[in-house]
């Protein structure tokens, strides 16, 4: 299977599930604008949602699948599942009993995870609740990682991309009926369909799995040496494979300093600039991962550099536009998505400055998704924890010192900054390891595609002023004027990247004759 097709396939449903995400926080936006409850549920669905990332999905997805294509290459198919079958007994069981610890003891834990929220107050008892309430949704996640690391690892990429979708369609139906019924407390009704969405979407993958008749058997666990190198490989991982996540959460707690609403801006803007990071970022790391692997195990030295540098090209030809418009036009993308309802004007303002700044590290975090492969699938899951450390000190450190002058703005720059540092020394790393080497046509392609996304950011910033009388009306003409900006961004830069070489046609014909042929 090609990387163009496994990255579409990852991308698209992504996409969807992004863009059911947006309609989700719309309607949570409307429903809870920037205020007490907001904050309060979105720390609640941060902290599993982080710790998801960091164990189920992070650390475990990039031990494990190394290890199951191994002995898939290997053709042991029932041993490979065997392999499944005492991981997911030991990840299951361990996070069930940190659940539970968590769960008991979220009032004191609480203190710690967001220390400004007043103790007895009004955010820090619902985030209380809510959390204890969503927290079971990490044990599910835990479940659906492995269930789709497994099919990945075939290159079945989308039941595994497209389980999210569930999250969002149920949070959407609950928010609607809120609006409609409004008989229940609505961050505790959202909290609740985070937990129903979990079990939902293991259901899912349950079935996905057995279709393609690679369910692991339900067995008792036995640490095996195969157990203890998974292990082995996922301690270092914890950091190495969700620095992102750790940033964002150090973010969380620092913003609970602030004013009530920071937190919620945070958010807010955290979802629009993780479109791009989804749909590019995550569905290459994915496609990457178990095809290096492979390659790897089969001596493939020569396509496995190729594959790598094909990856890091495919991301920028997107991620550079996406990270120029974010920046330019980021407080239209706000008001015309959140600006209604319980979401006022000065919410928008915050929330589009810290889009800004988050932007600013978009191609660092897509970067990160590409190289940190290079390292998990040789089995090398120290290095990038010693990157990884590395960059949480300086995320705390700048936002500490950027927190009195720049507020949130300057909570989202120092997370920026922490990814630029991440994917610079994953490169050198990389390079001085003789493990990655950039080729003649990616500096080429990638100057092309950095020149039409400034083209088109001059573009969209003198076109803009002559479209306000239609953003700033009703809400018919705000979506008209923005998407006229979005349209028009994406043409002015589809017609540049041809003119200077970004993209040619000629390669997207071999993508689209590949696509049909696998």
């Amino acid at each position: 299977m090609s990387l163009f097709r496994s990255v579409a396939t990852v991308g698209g449903f992504t996409m969807v599930s992004r863009i059911l995400g947006f309609t989700r926080d719309i309607l949570v936006a409307f429903v809870l604008g920037a205020g007490p409850v907001s904050d309060a549920f979105f720390v609640a669905f941060r902290i599993p949602n982080m710790f998801r990332r960091l164990v189920a999905e992070g650390a475990f997805s990039a031990a494990f699948v190394p290890l199951f294509s191994r002995k898939l290459e290997d053709g042991d198919t029932q041993d490979a599942l065997e392999f499944a079958s005492h991981a997911l007994g030991f990840l299951t069981g361990f996070l069930l009993i940190f659940s539970i610890a968590f769960m008991v003891f979220m009032p004191l834990i609480m203190q710690y995870l967001a220390p400004g929220f007043e103790i007895g107050g009004d955010r820090f008892d619902l985030a209380v609740t809510y959390t204890r309430i969503t927290f079971p949704y990490l044990i599910a996640m835990a479940v659906v990682a492995l269930l789709g690391g497994m099919l990945n690892a075939i290159y079945r990429f989308a039941a595994m991309s497209a389980a999210p979708i569930l999250l969002n369609i149920i949070l959407s139906g609950l928010l609607v009926m809120q609006i409609l019924f409004p008989v229940y407390e609505a961050g505790l009704v959202l909290a609740w369909g985070v937990s129903a969405a979990g079990v939902a979407q293991v259901i899912y993958l349950v079935i996905a799995c057995k279709k393609e008749n690679i369910f692991p058997p339900l067995r008792k666990p036995r640490f095996t040496p195969q157990i203890k190198r998974l292990f082995q490989l996922m301690l270092p991982g914890l950091l190495g494979a969700g620095v992102l996540q750790i940033n964002i959460l150090v973010g969380t707690i620092i913003a609970s300093l602030l004013a009530t609403g920071s937190i919620s801006a945070l958010y807010y803007a955290d979802r629009i600039y993780q479109l791009p990071l989804g749909v590019i970022g995550i569905a290459v790391g994915t496609a990457l991962l178990p095809m290096l692997s492979r390659q790897l195990r089969a001596g493939d030295n020569g396509p496995a550099l190729d594959t790598m540098n094909r990856a890091v090209e495919l991301s920028m030809l997107f991620t550079l536009p996406a990270t120029a418009a974010l920046m330019v036009i980021a407080e239209p993308i706000v008001i015309v998505l959140f600006q209604h309802g319980a979401f006022d004007s000065d919410a928008a303002r915050i929330t589009s400055e810290a889009l800004i700044a988050f932007s600013s590290g978009l191609p660092a975090y897509v970067l990160t998704k590409v190289y940190a492969p290079g390292f998990f699938a040789r089995e090398d899951t120290v290095t990038p924890v010693v990157i990884g450390v590395i960059a949480m000190i300086i995320n705390v450190t700048l936002s500490l010192l950027l927190l009195e002058n720049l507020a949130h703005i300057g909570i989202a720059l120092a997370t920026s900054v922490a990814a630029w540092m991440n994917a610079l020394t994953l490169l050198i790393m990389l390079r001085r390891k003789g493990q990655y080497k950039a080729d003649r046509r990616l500096w080429l392609r990638v100057s092309a595609t950095l020149l039409s996304s400034g083209w088109m950011a001059a573009c969209l910033y003198f076109i803009q002023p002559f479209l306000s009388p239609l953003l700033q009306g009703p809400l018919l003409l705000q979506i008209v004027g923005l998407a006229v900006l979005v349209l028009g961004g994406g043409l002015v830069f589809a017609i540049a990247a041809f003119l200077f070489g970004a993209a040619q046609l000629s390669d997207i014909k071999s993508m689209l004759s590949r696509q049909k042929s696998t």
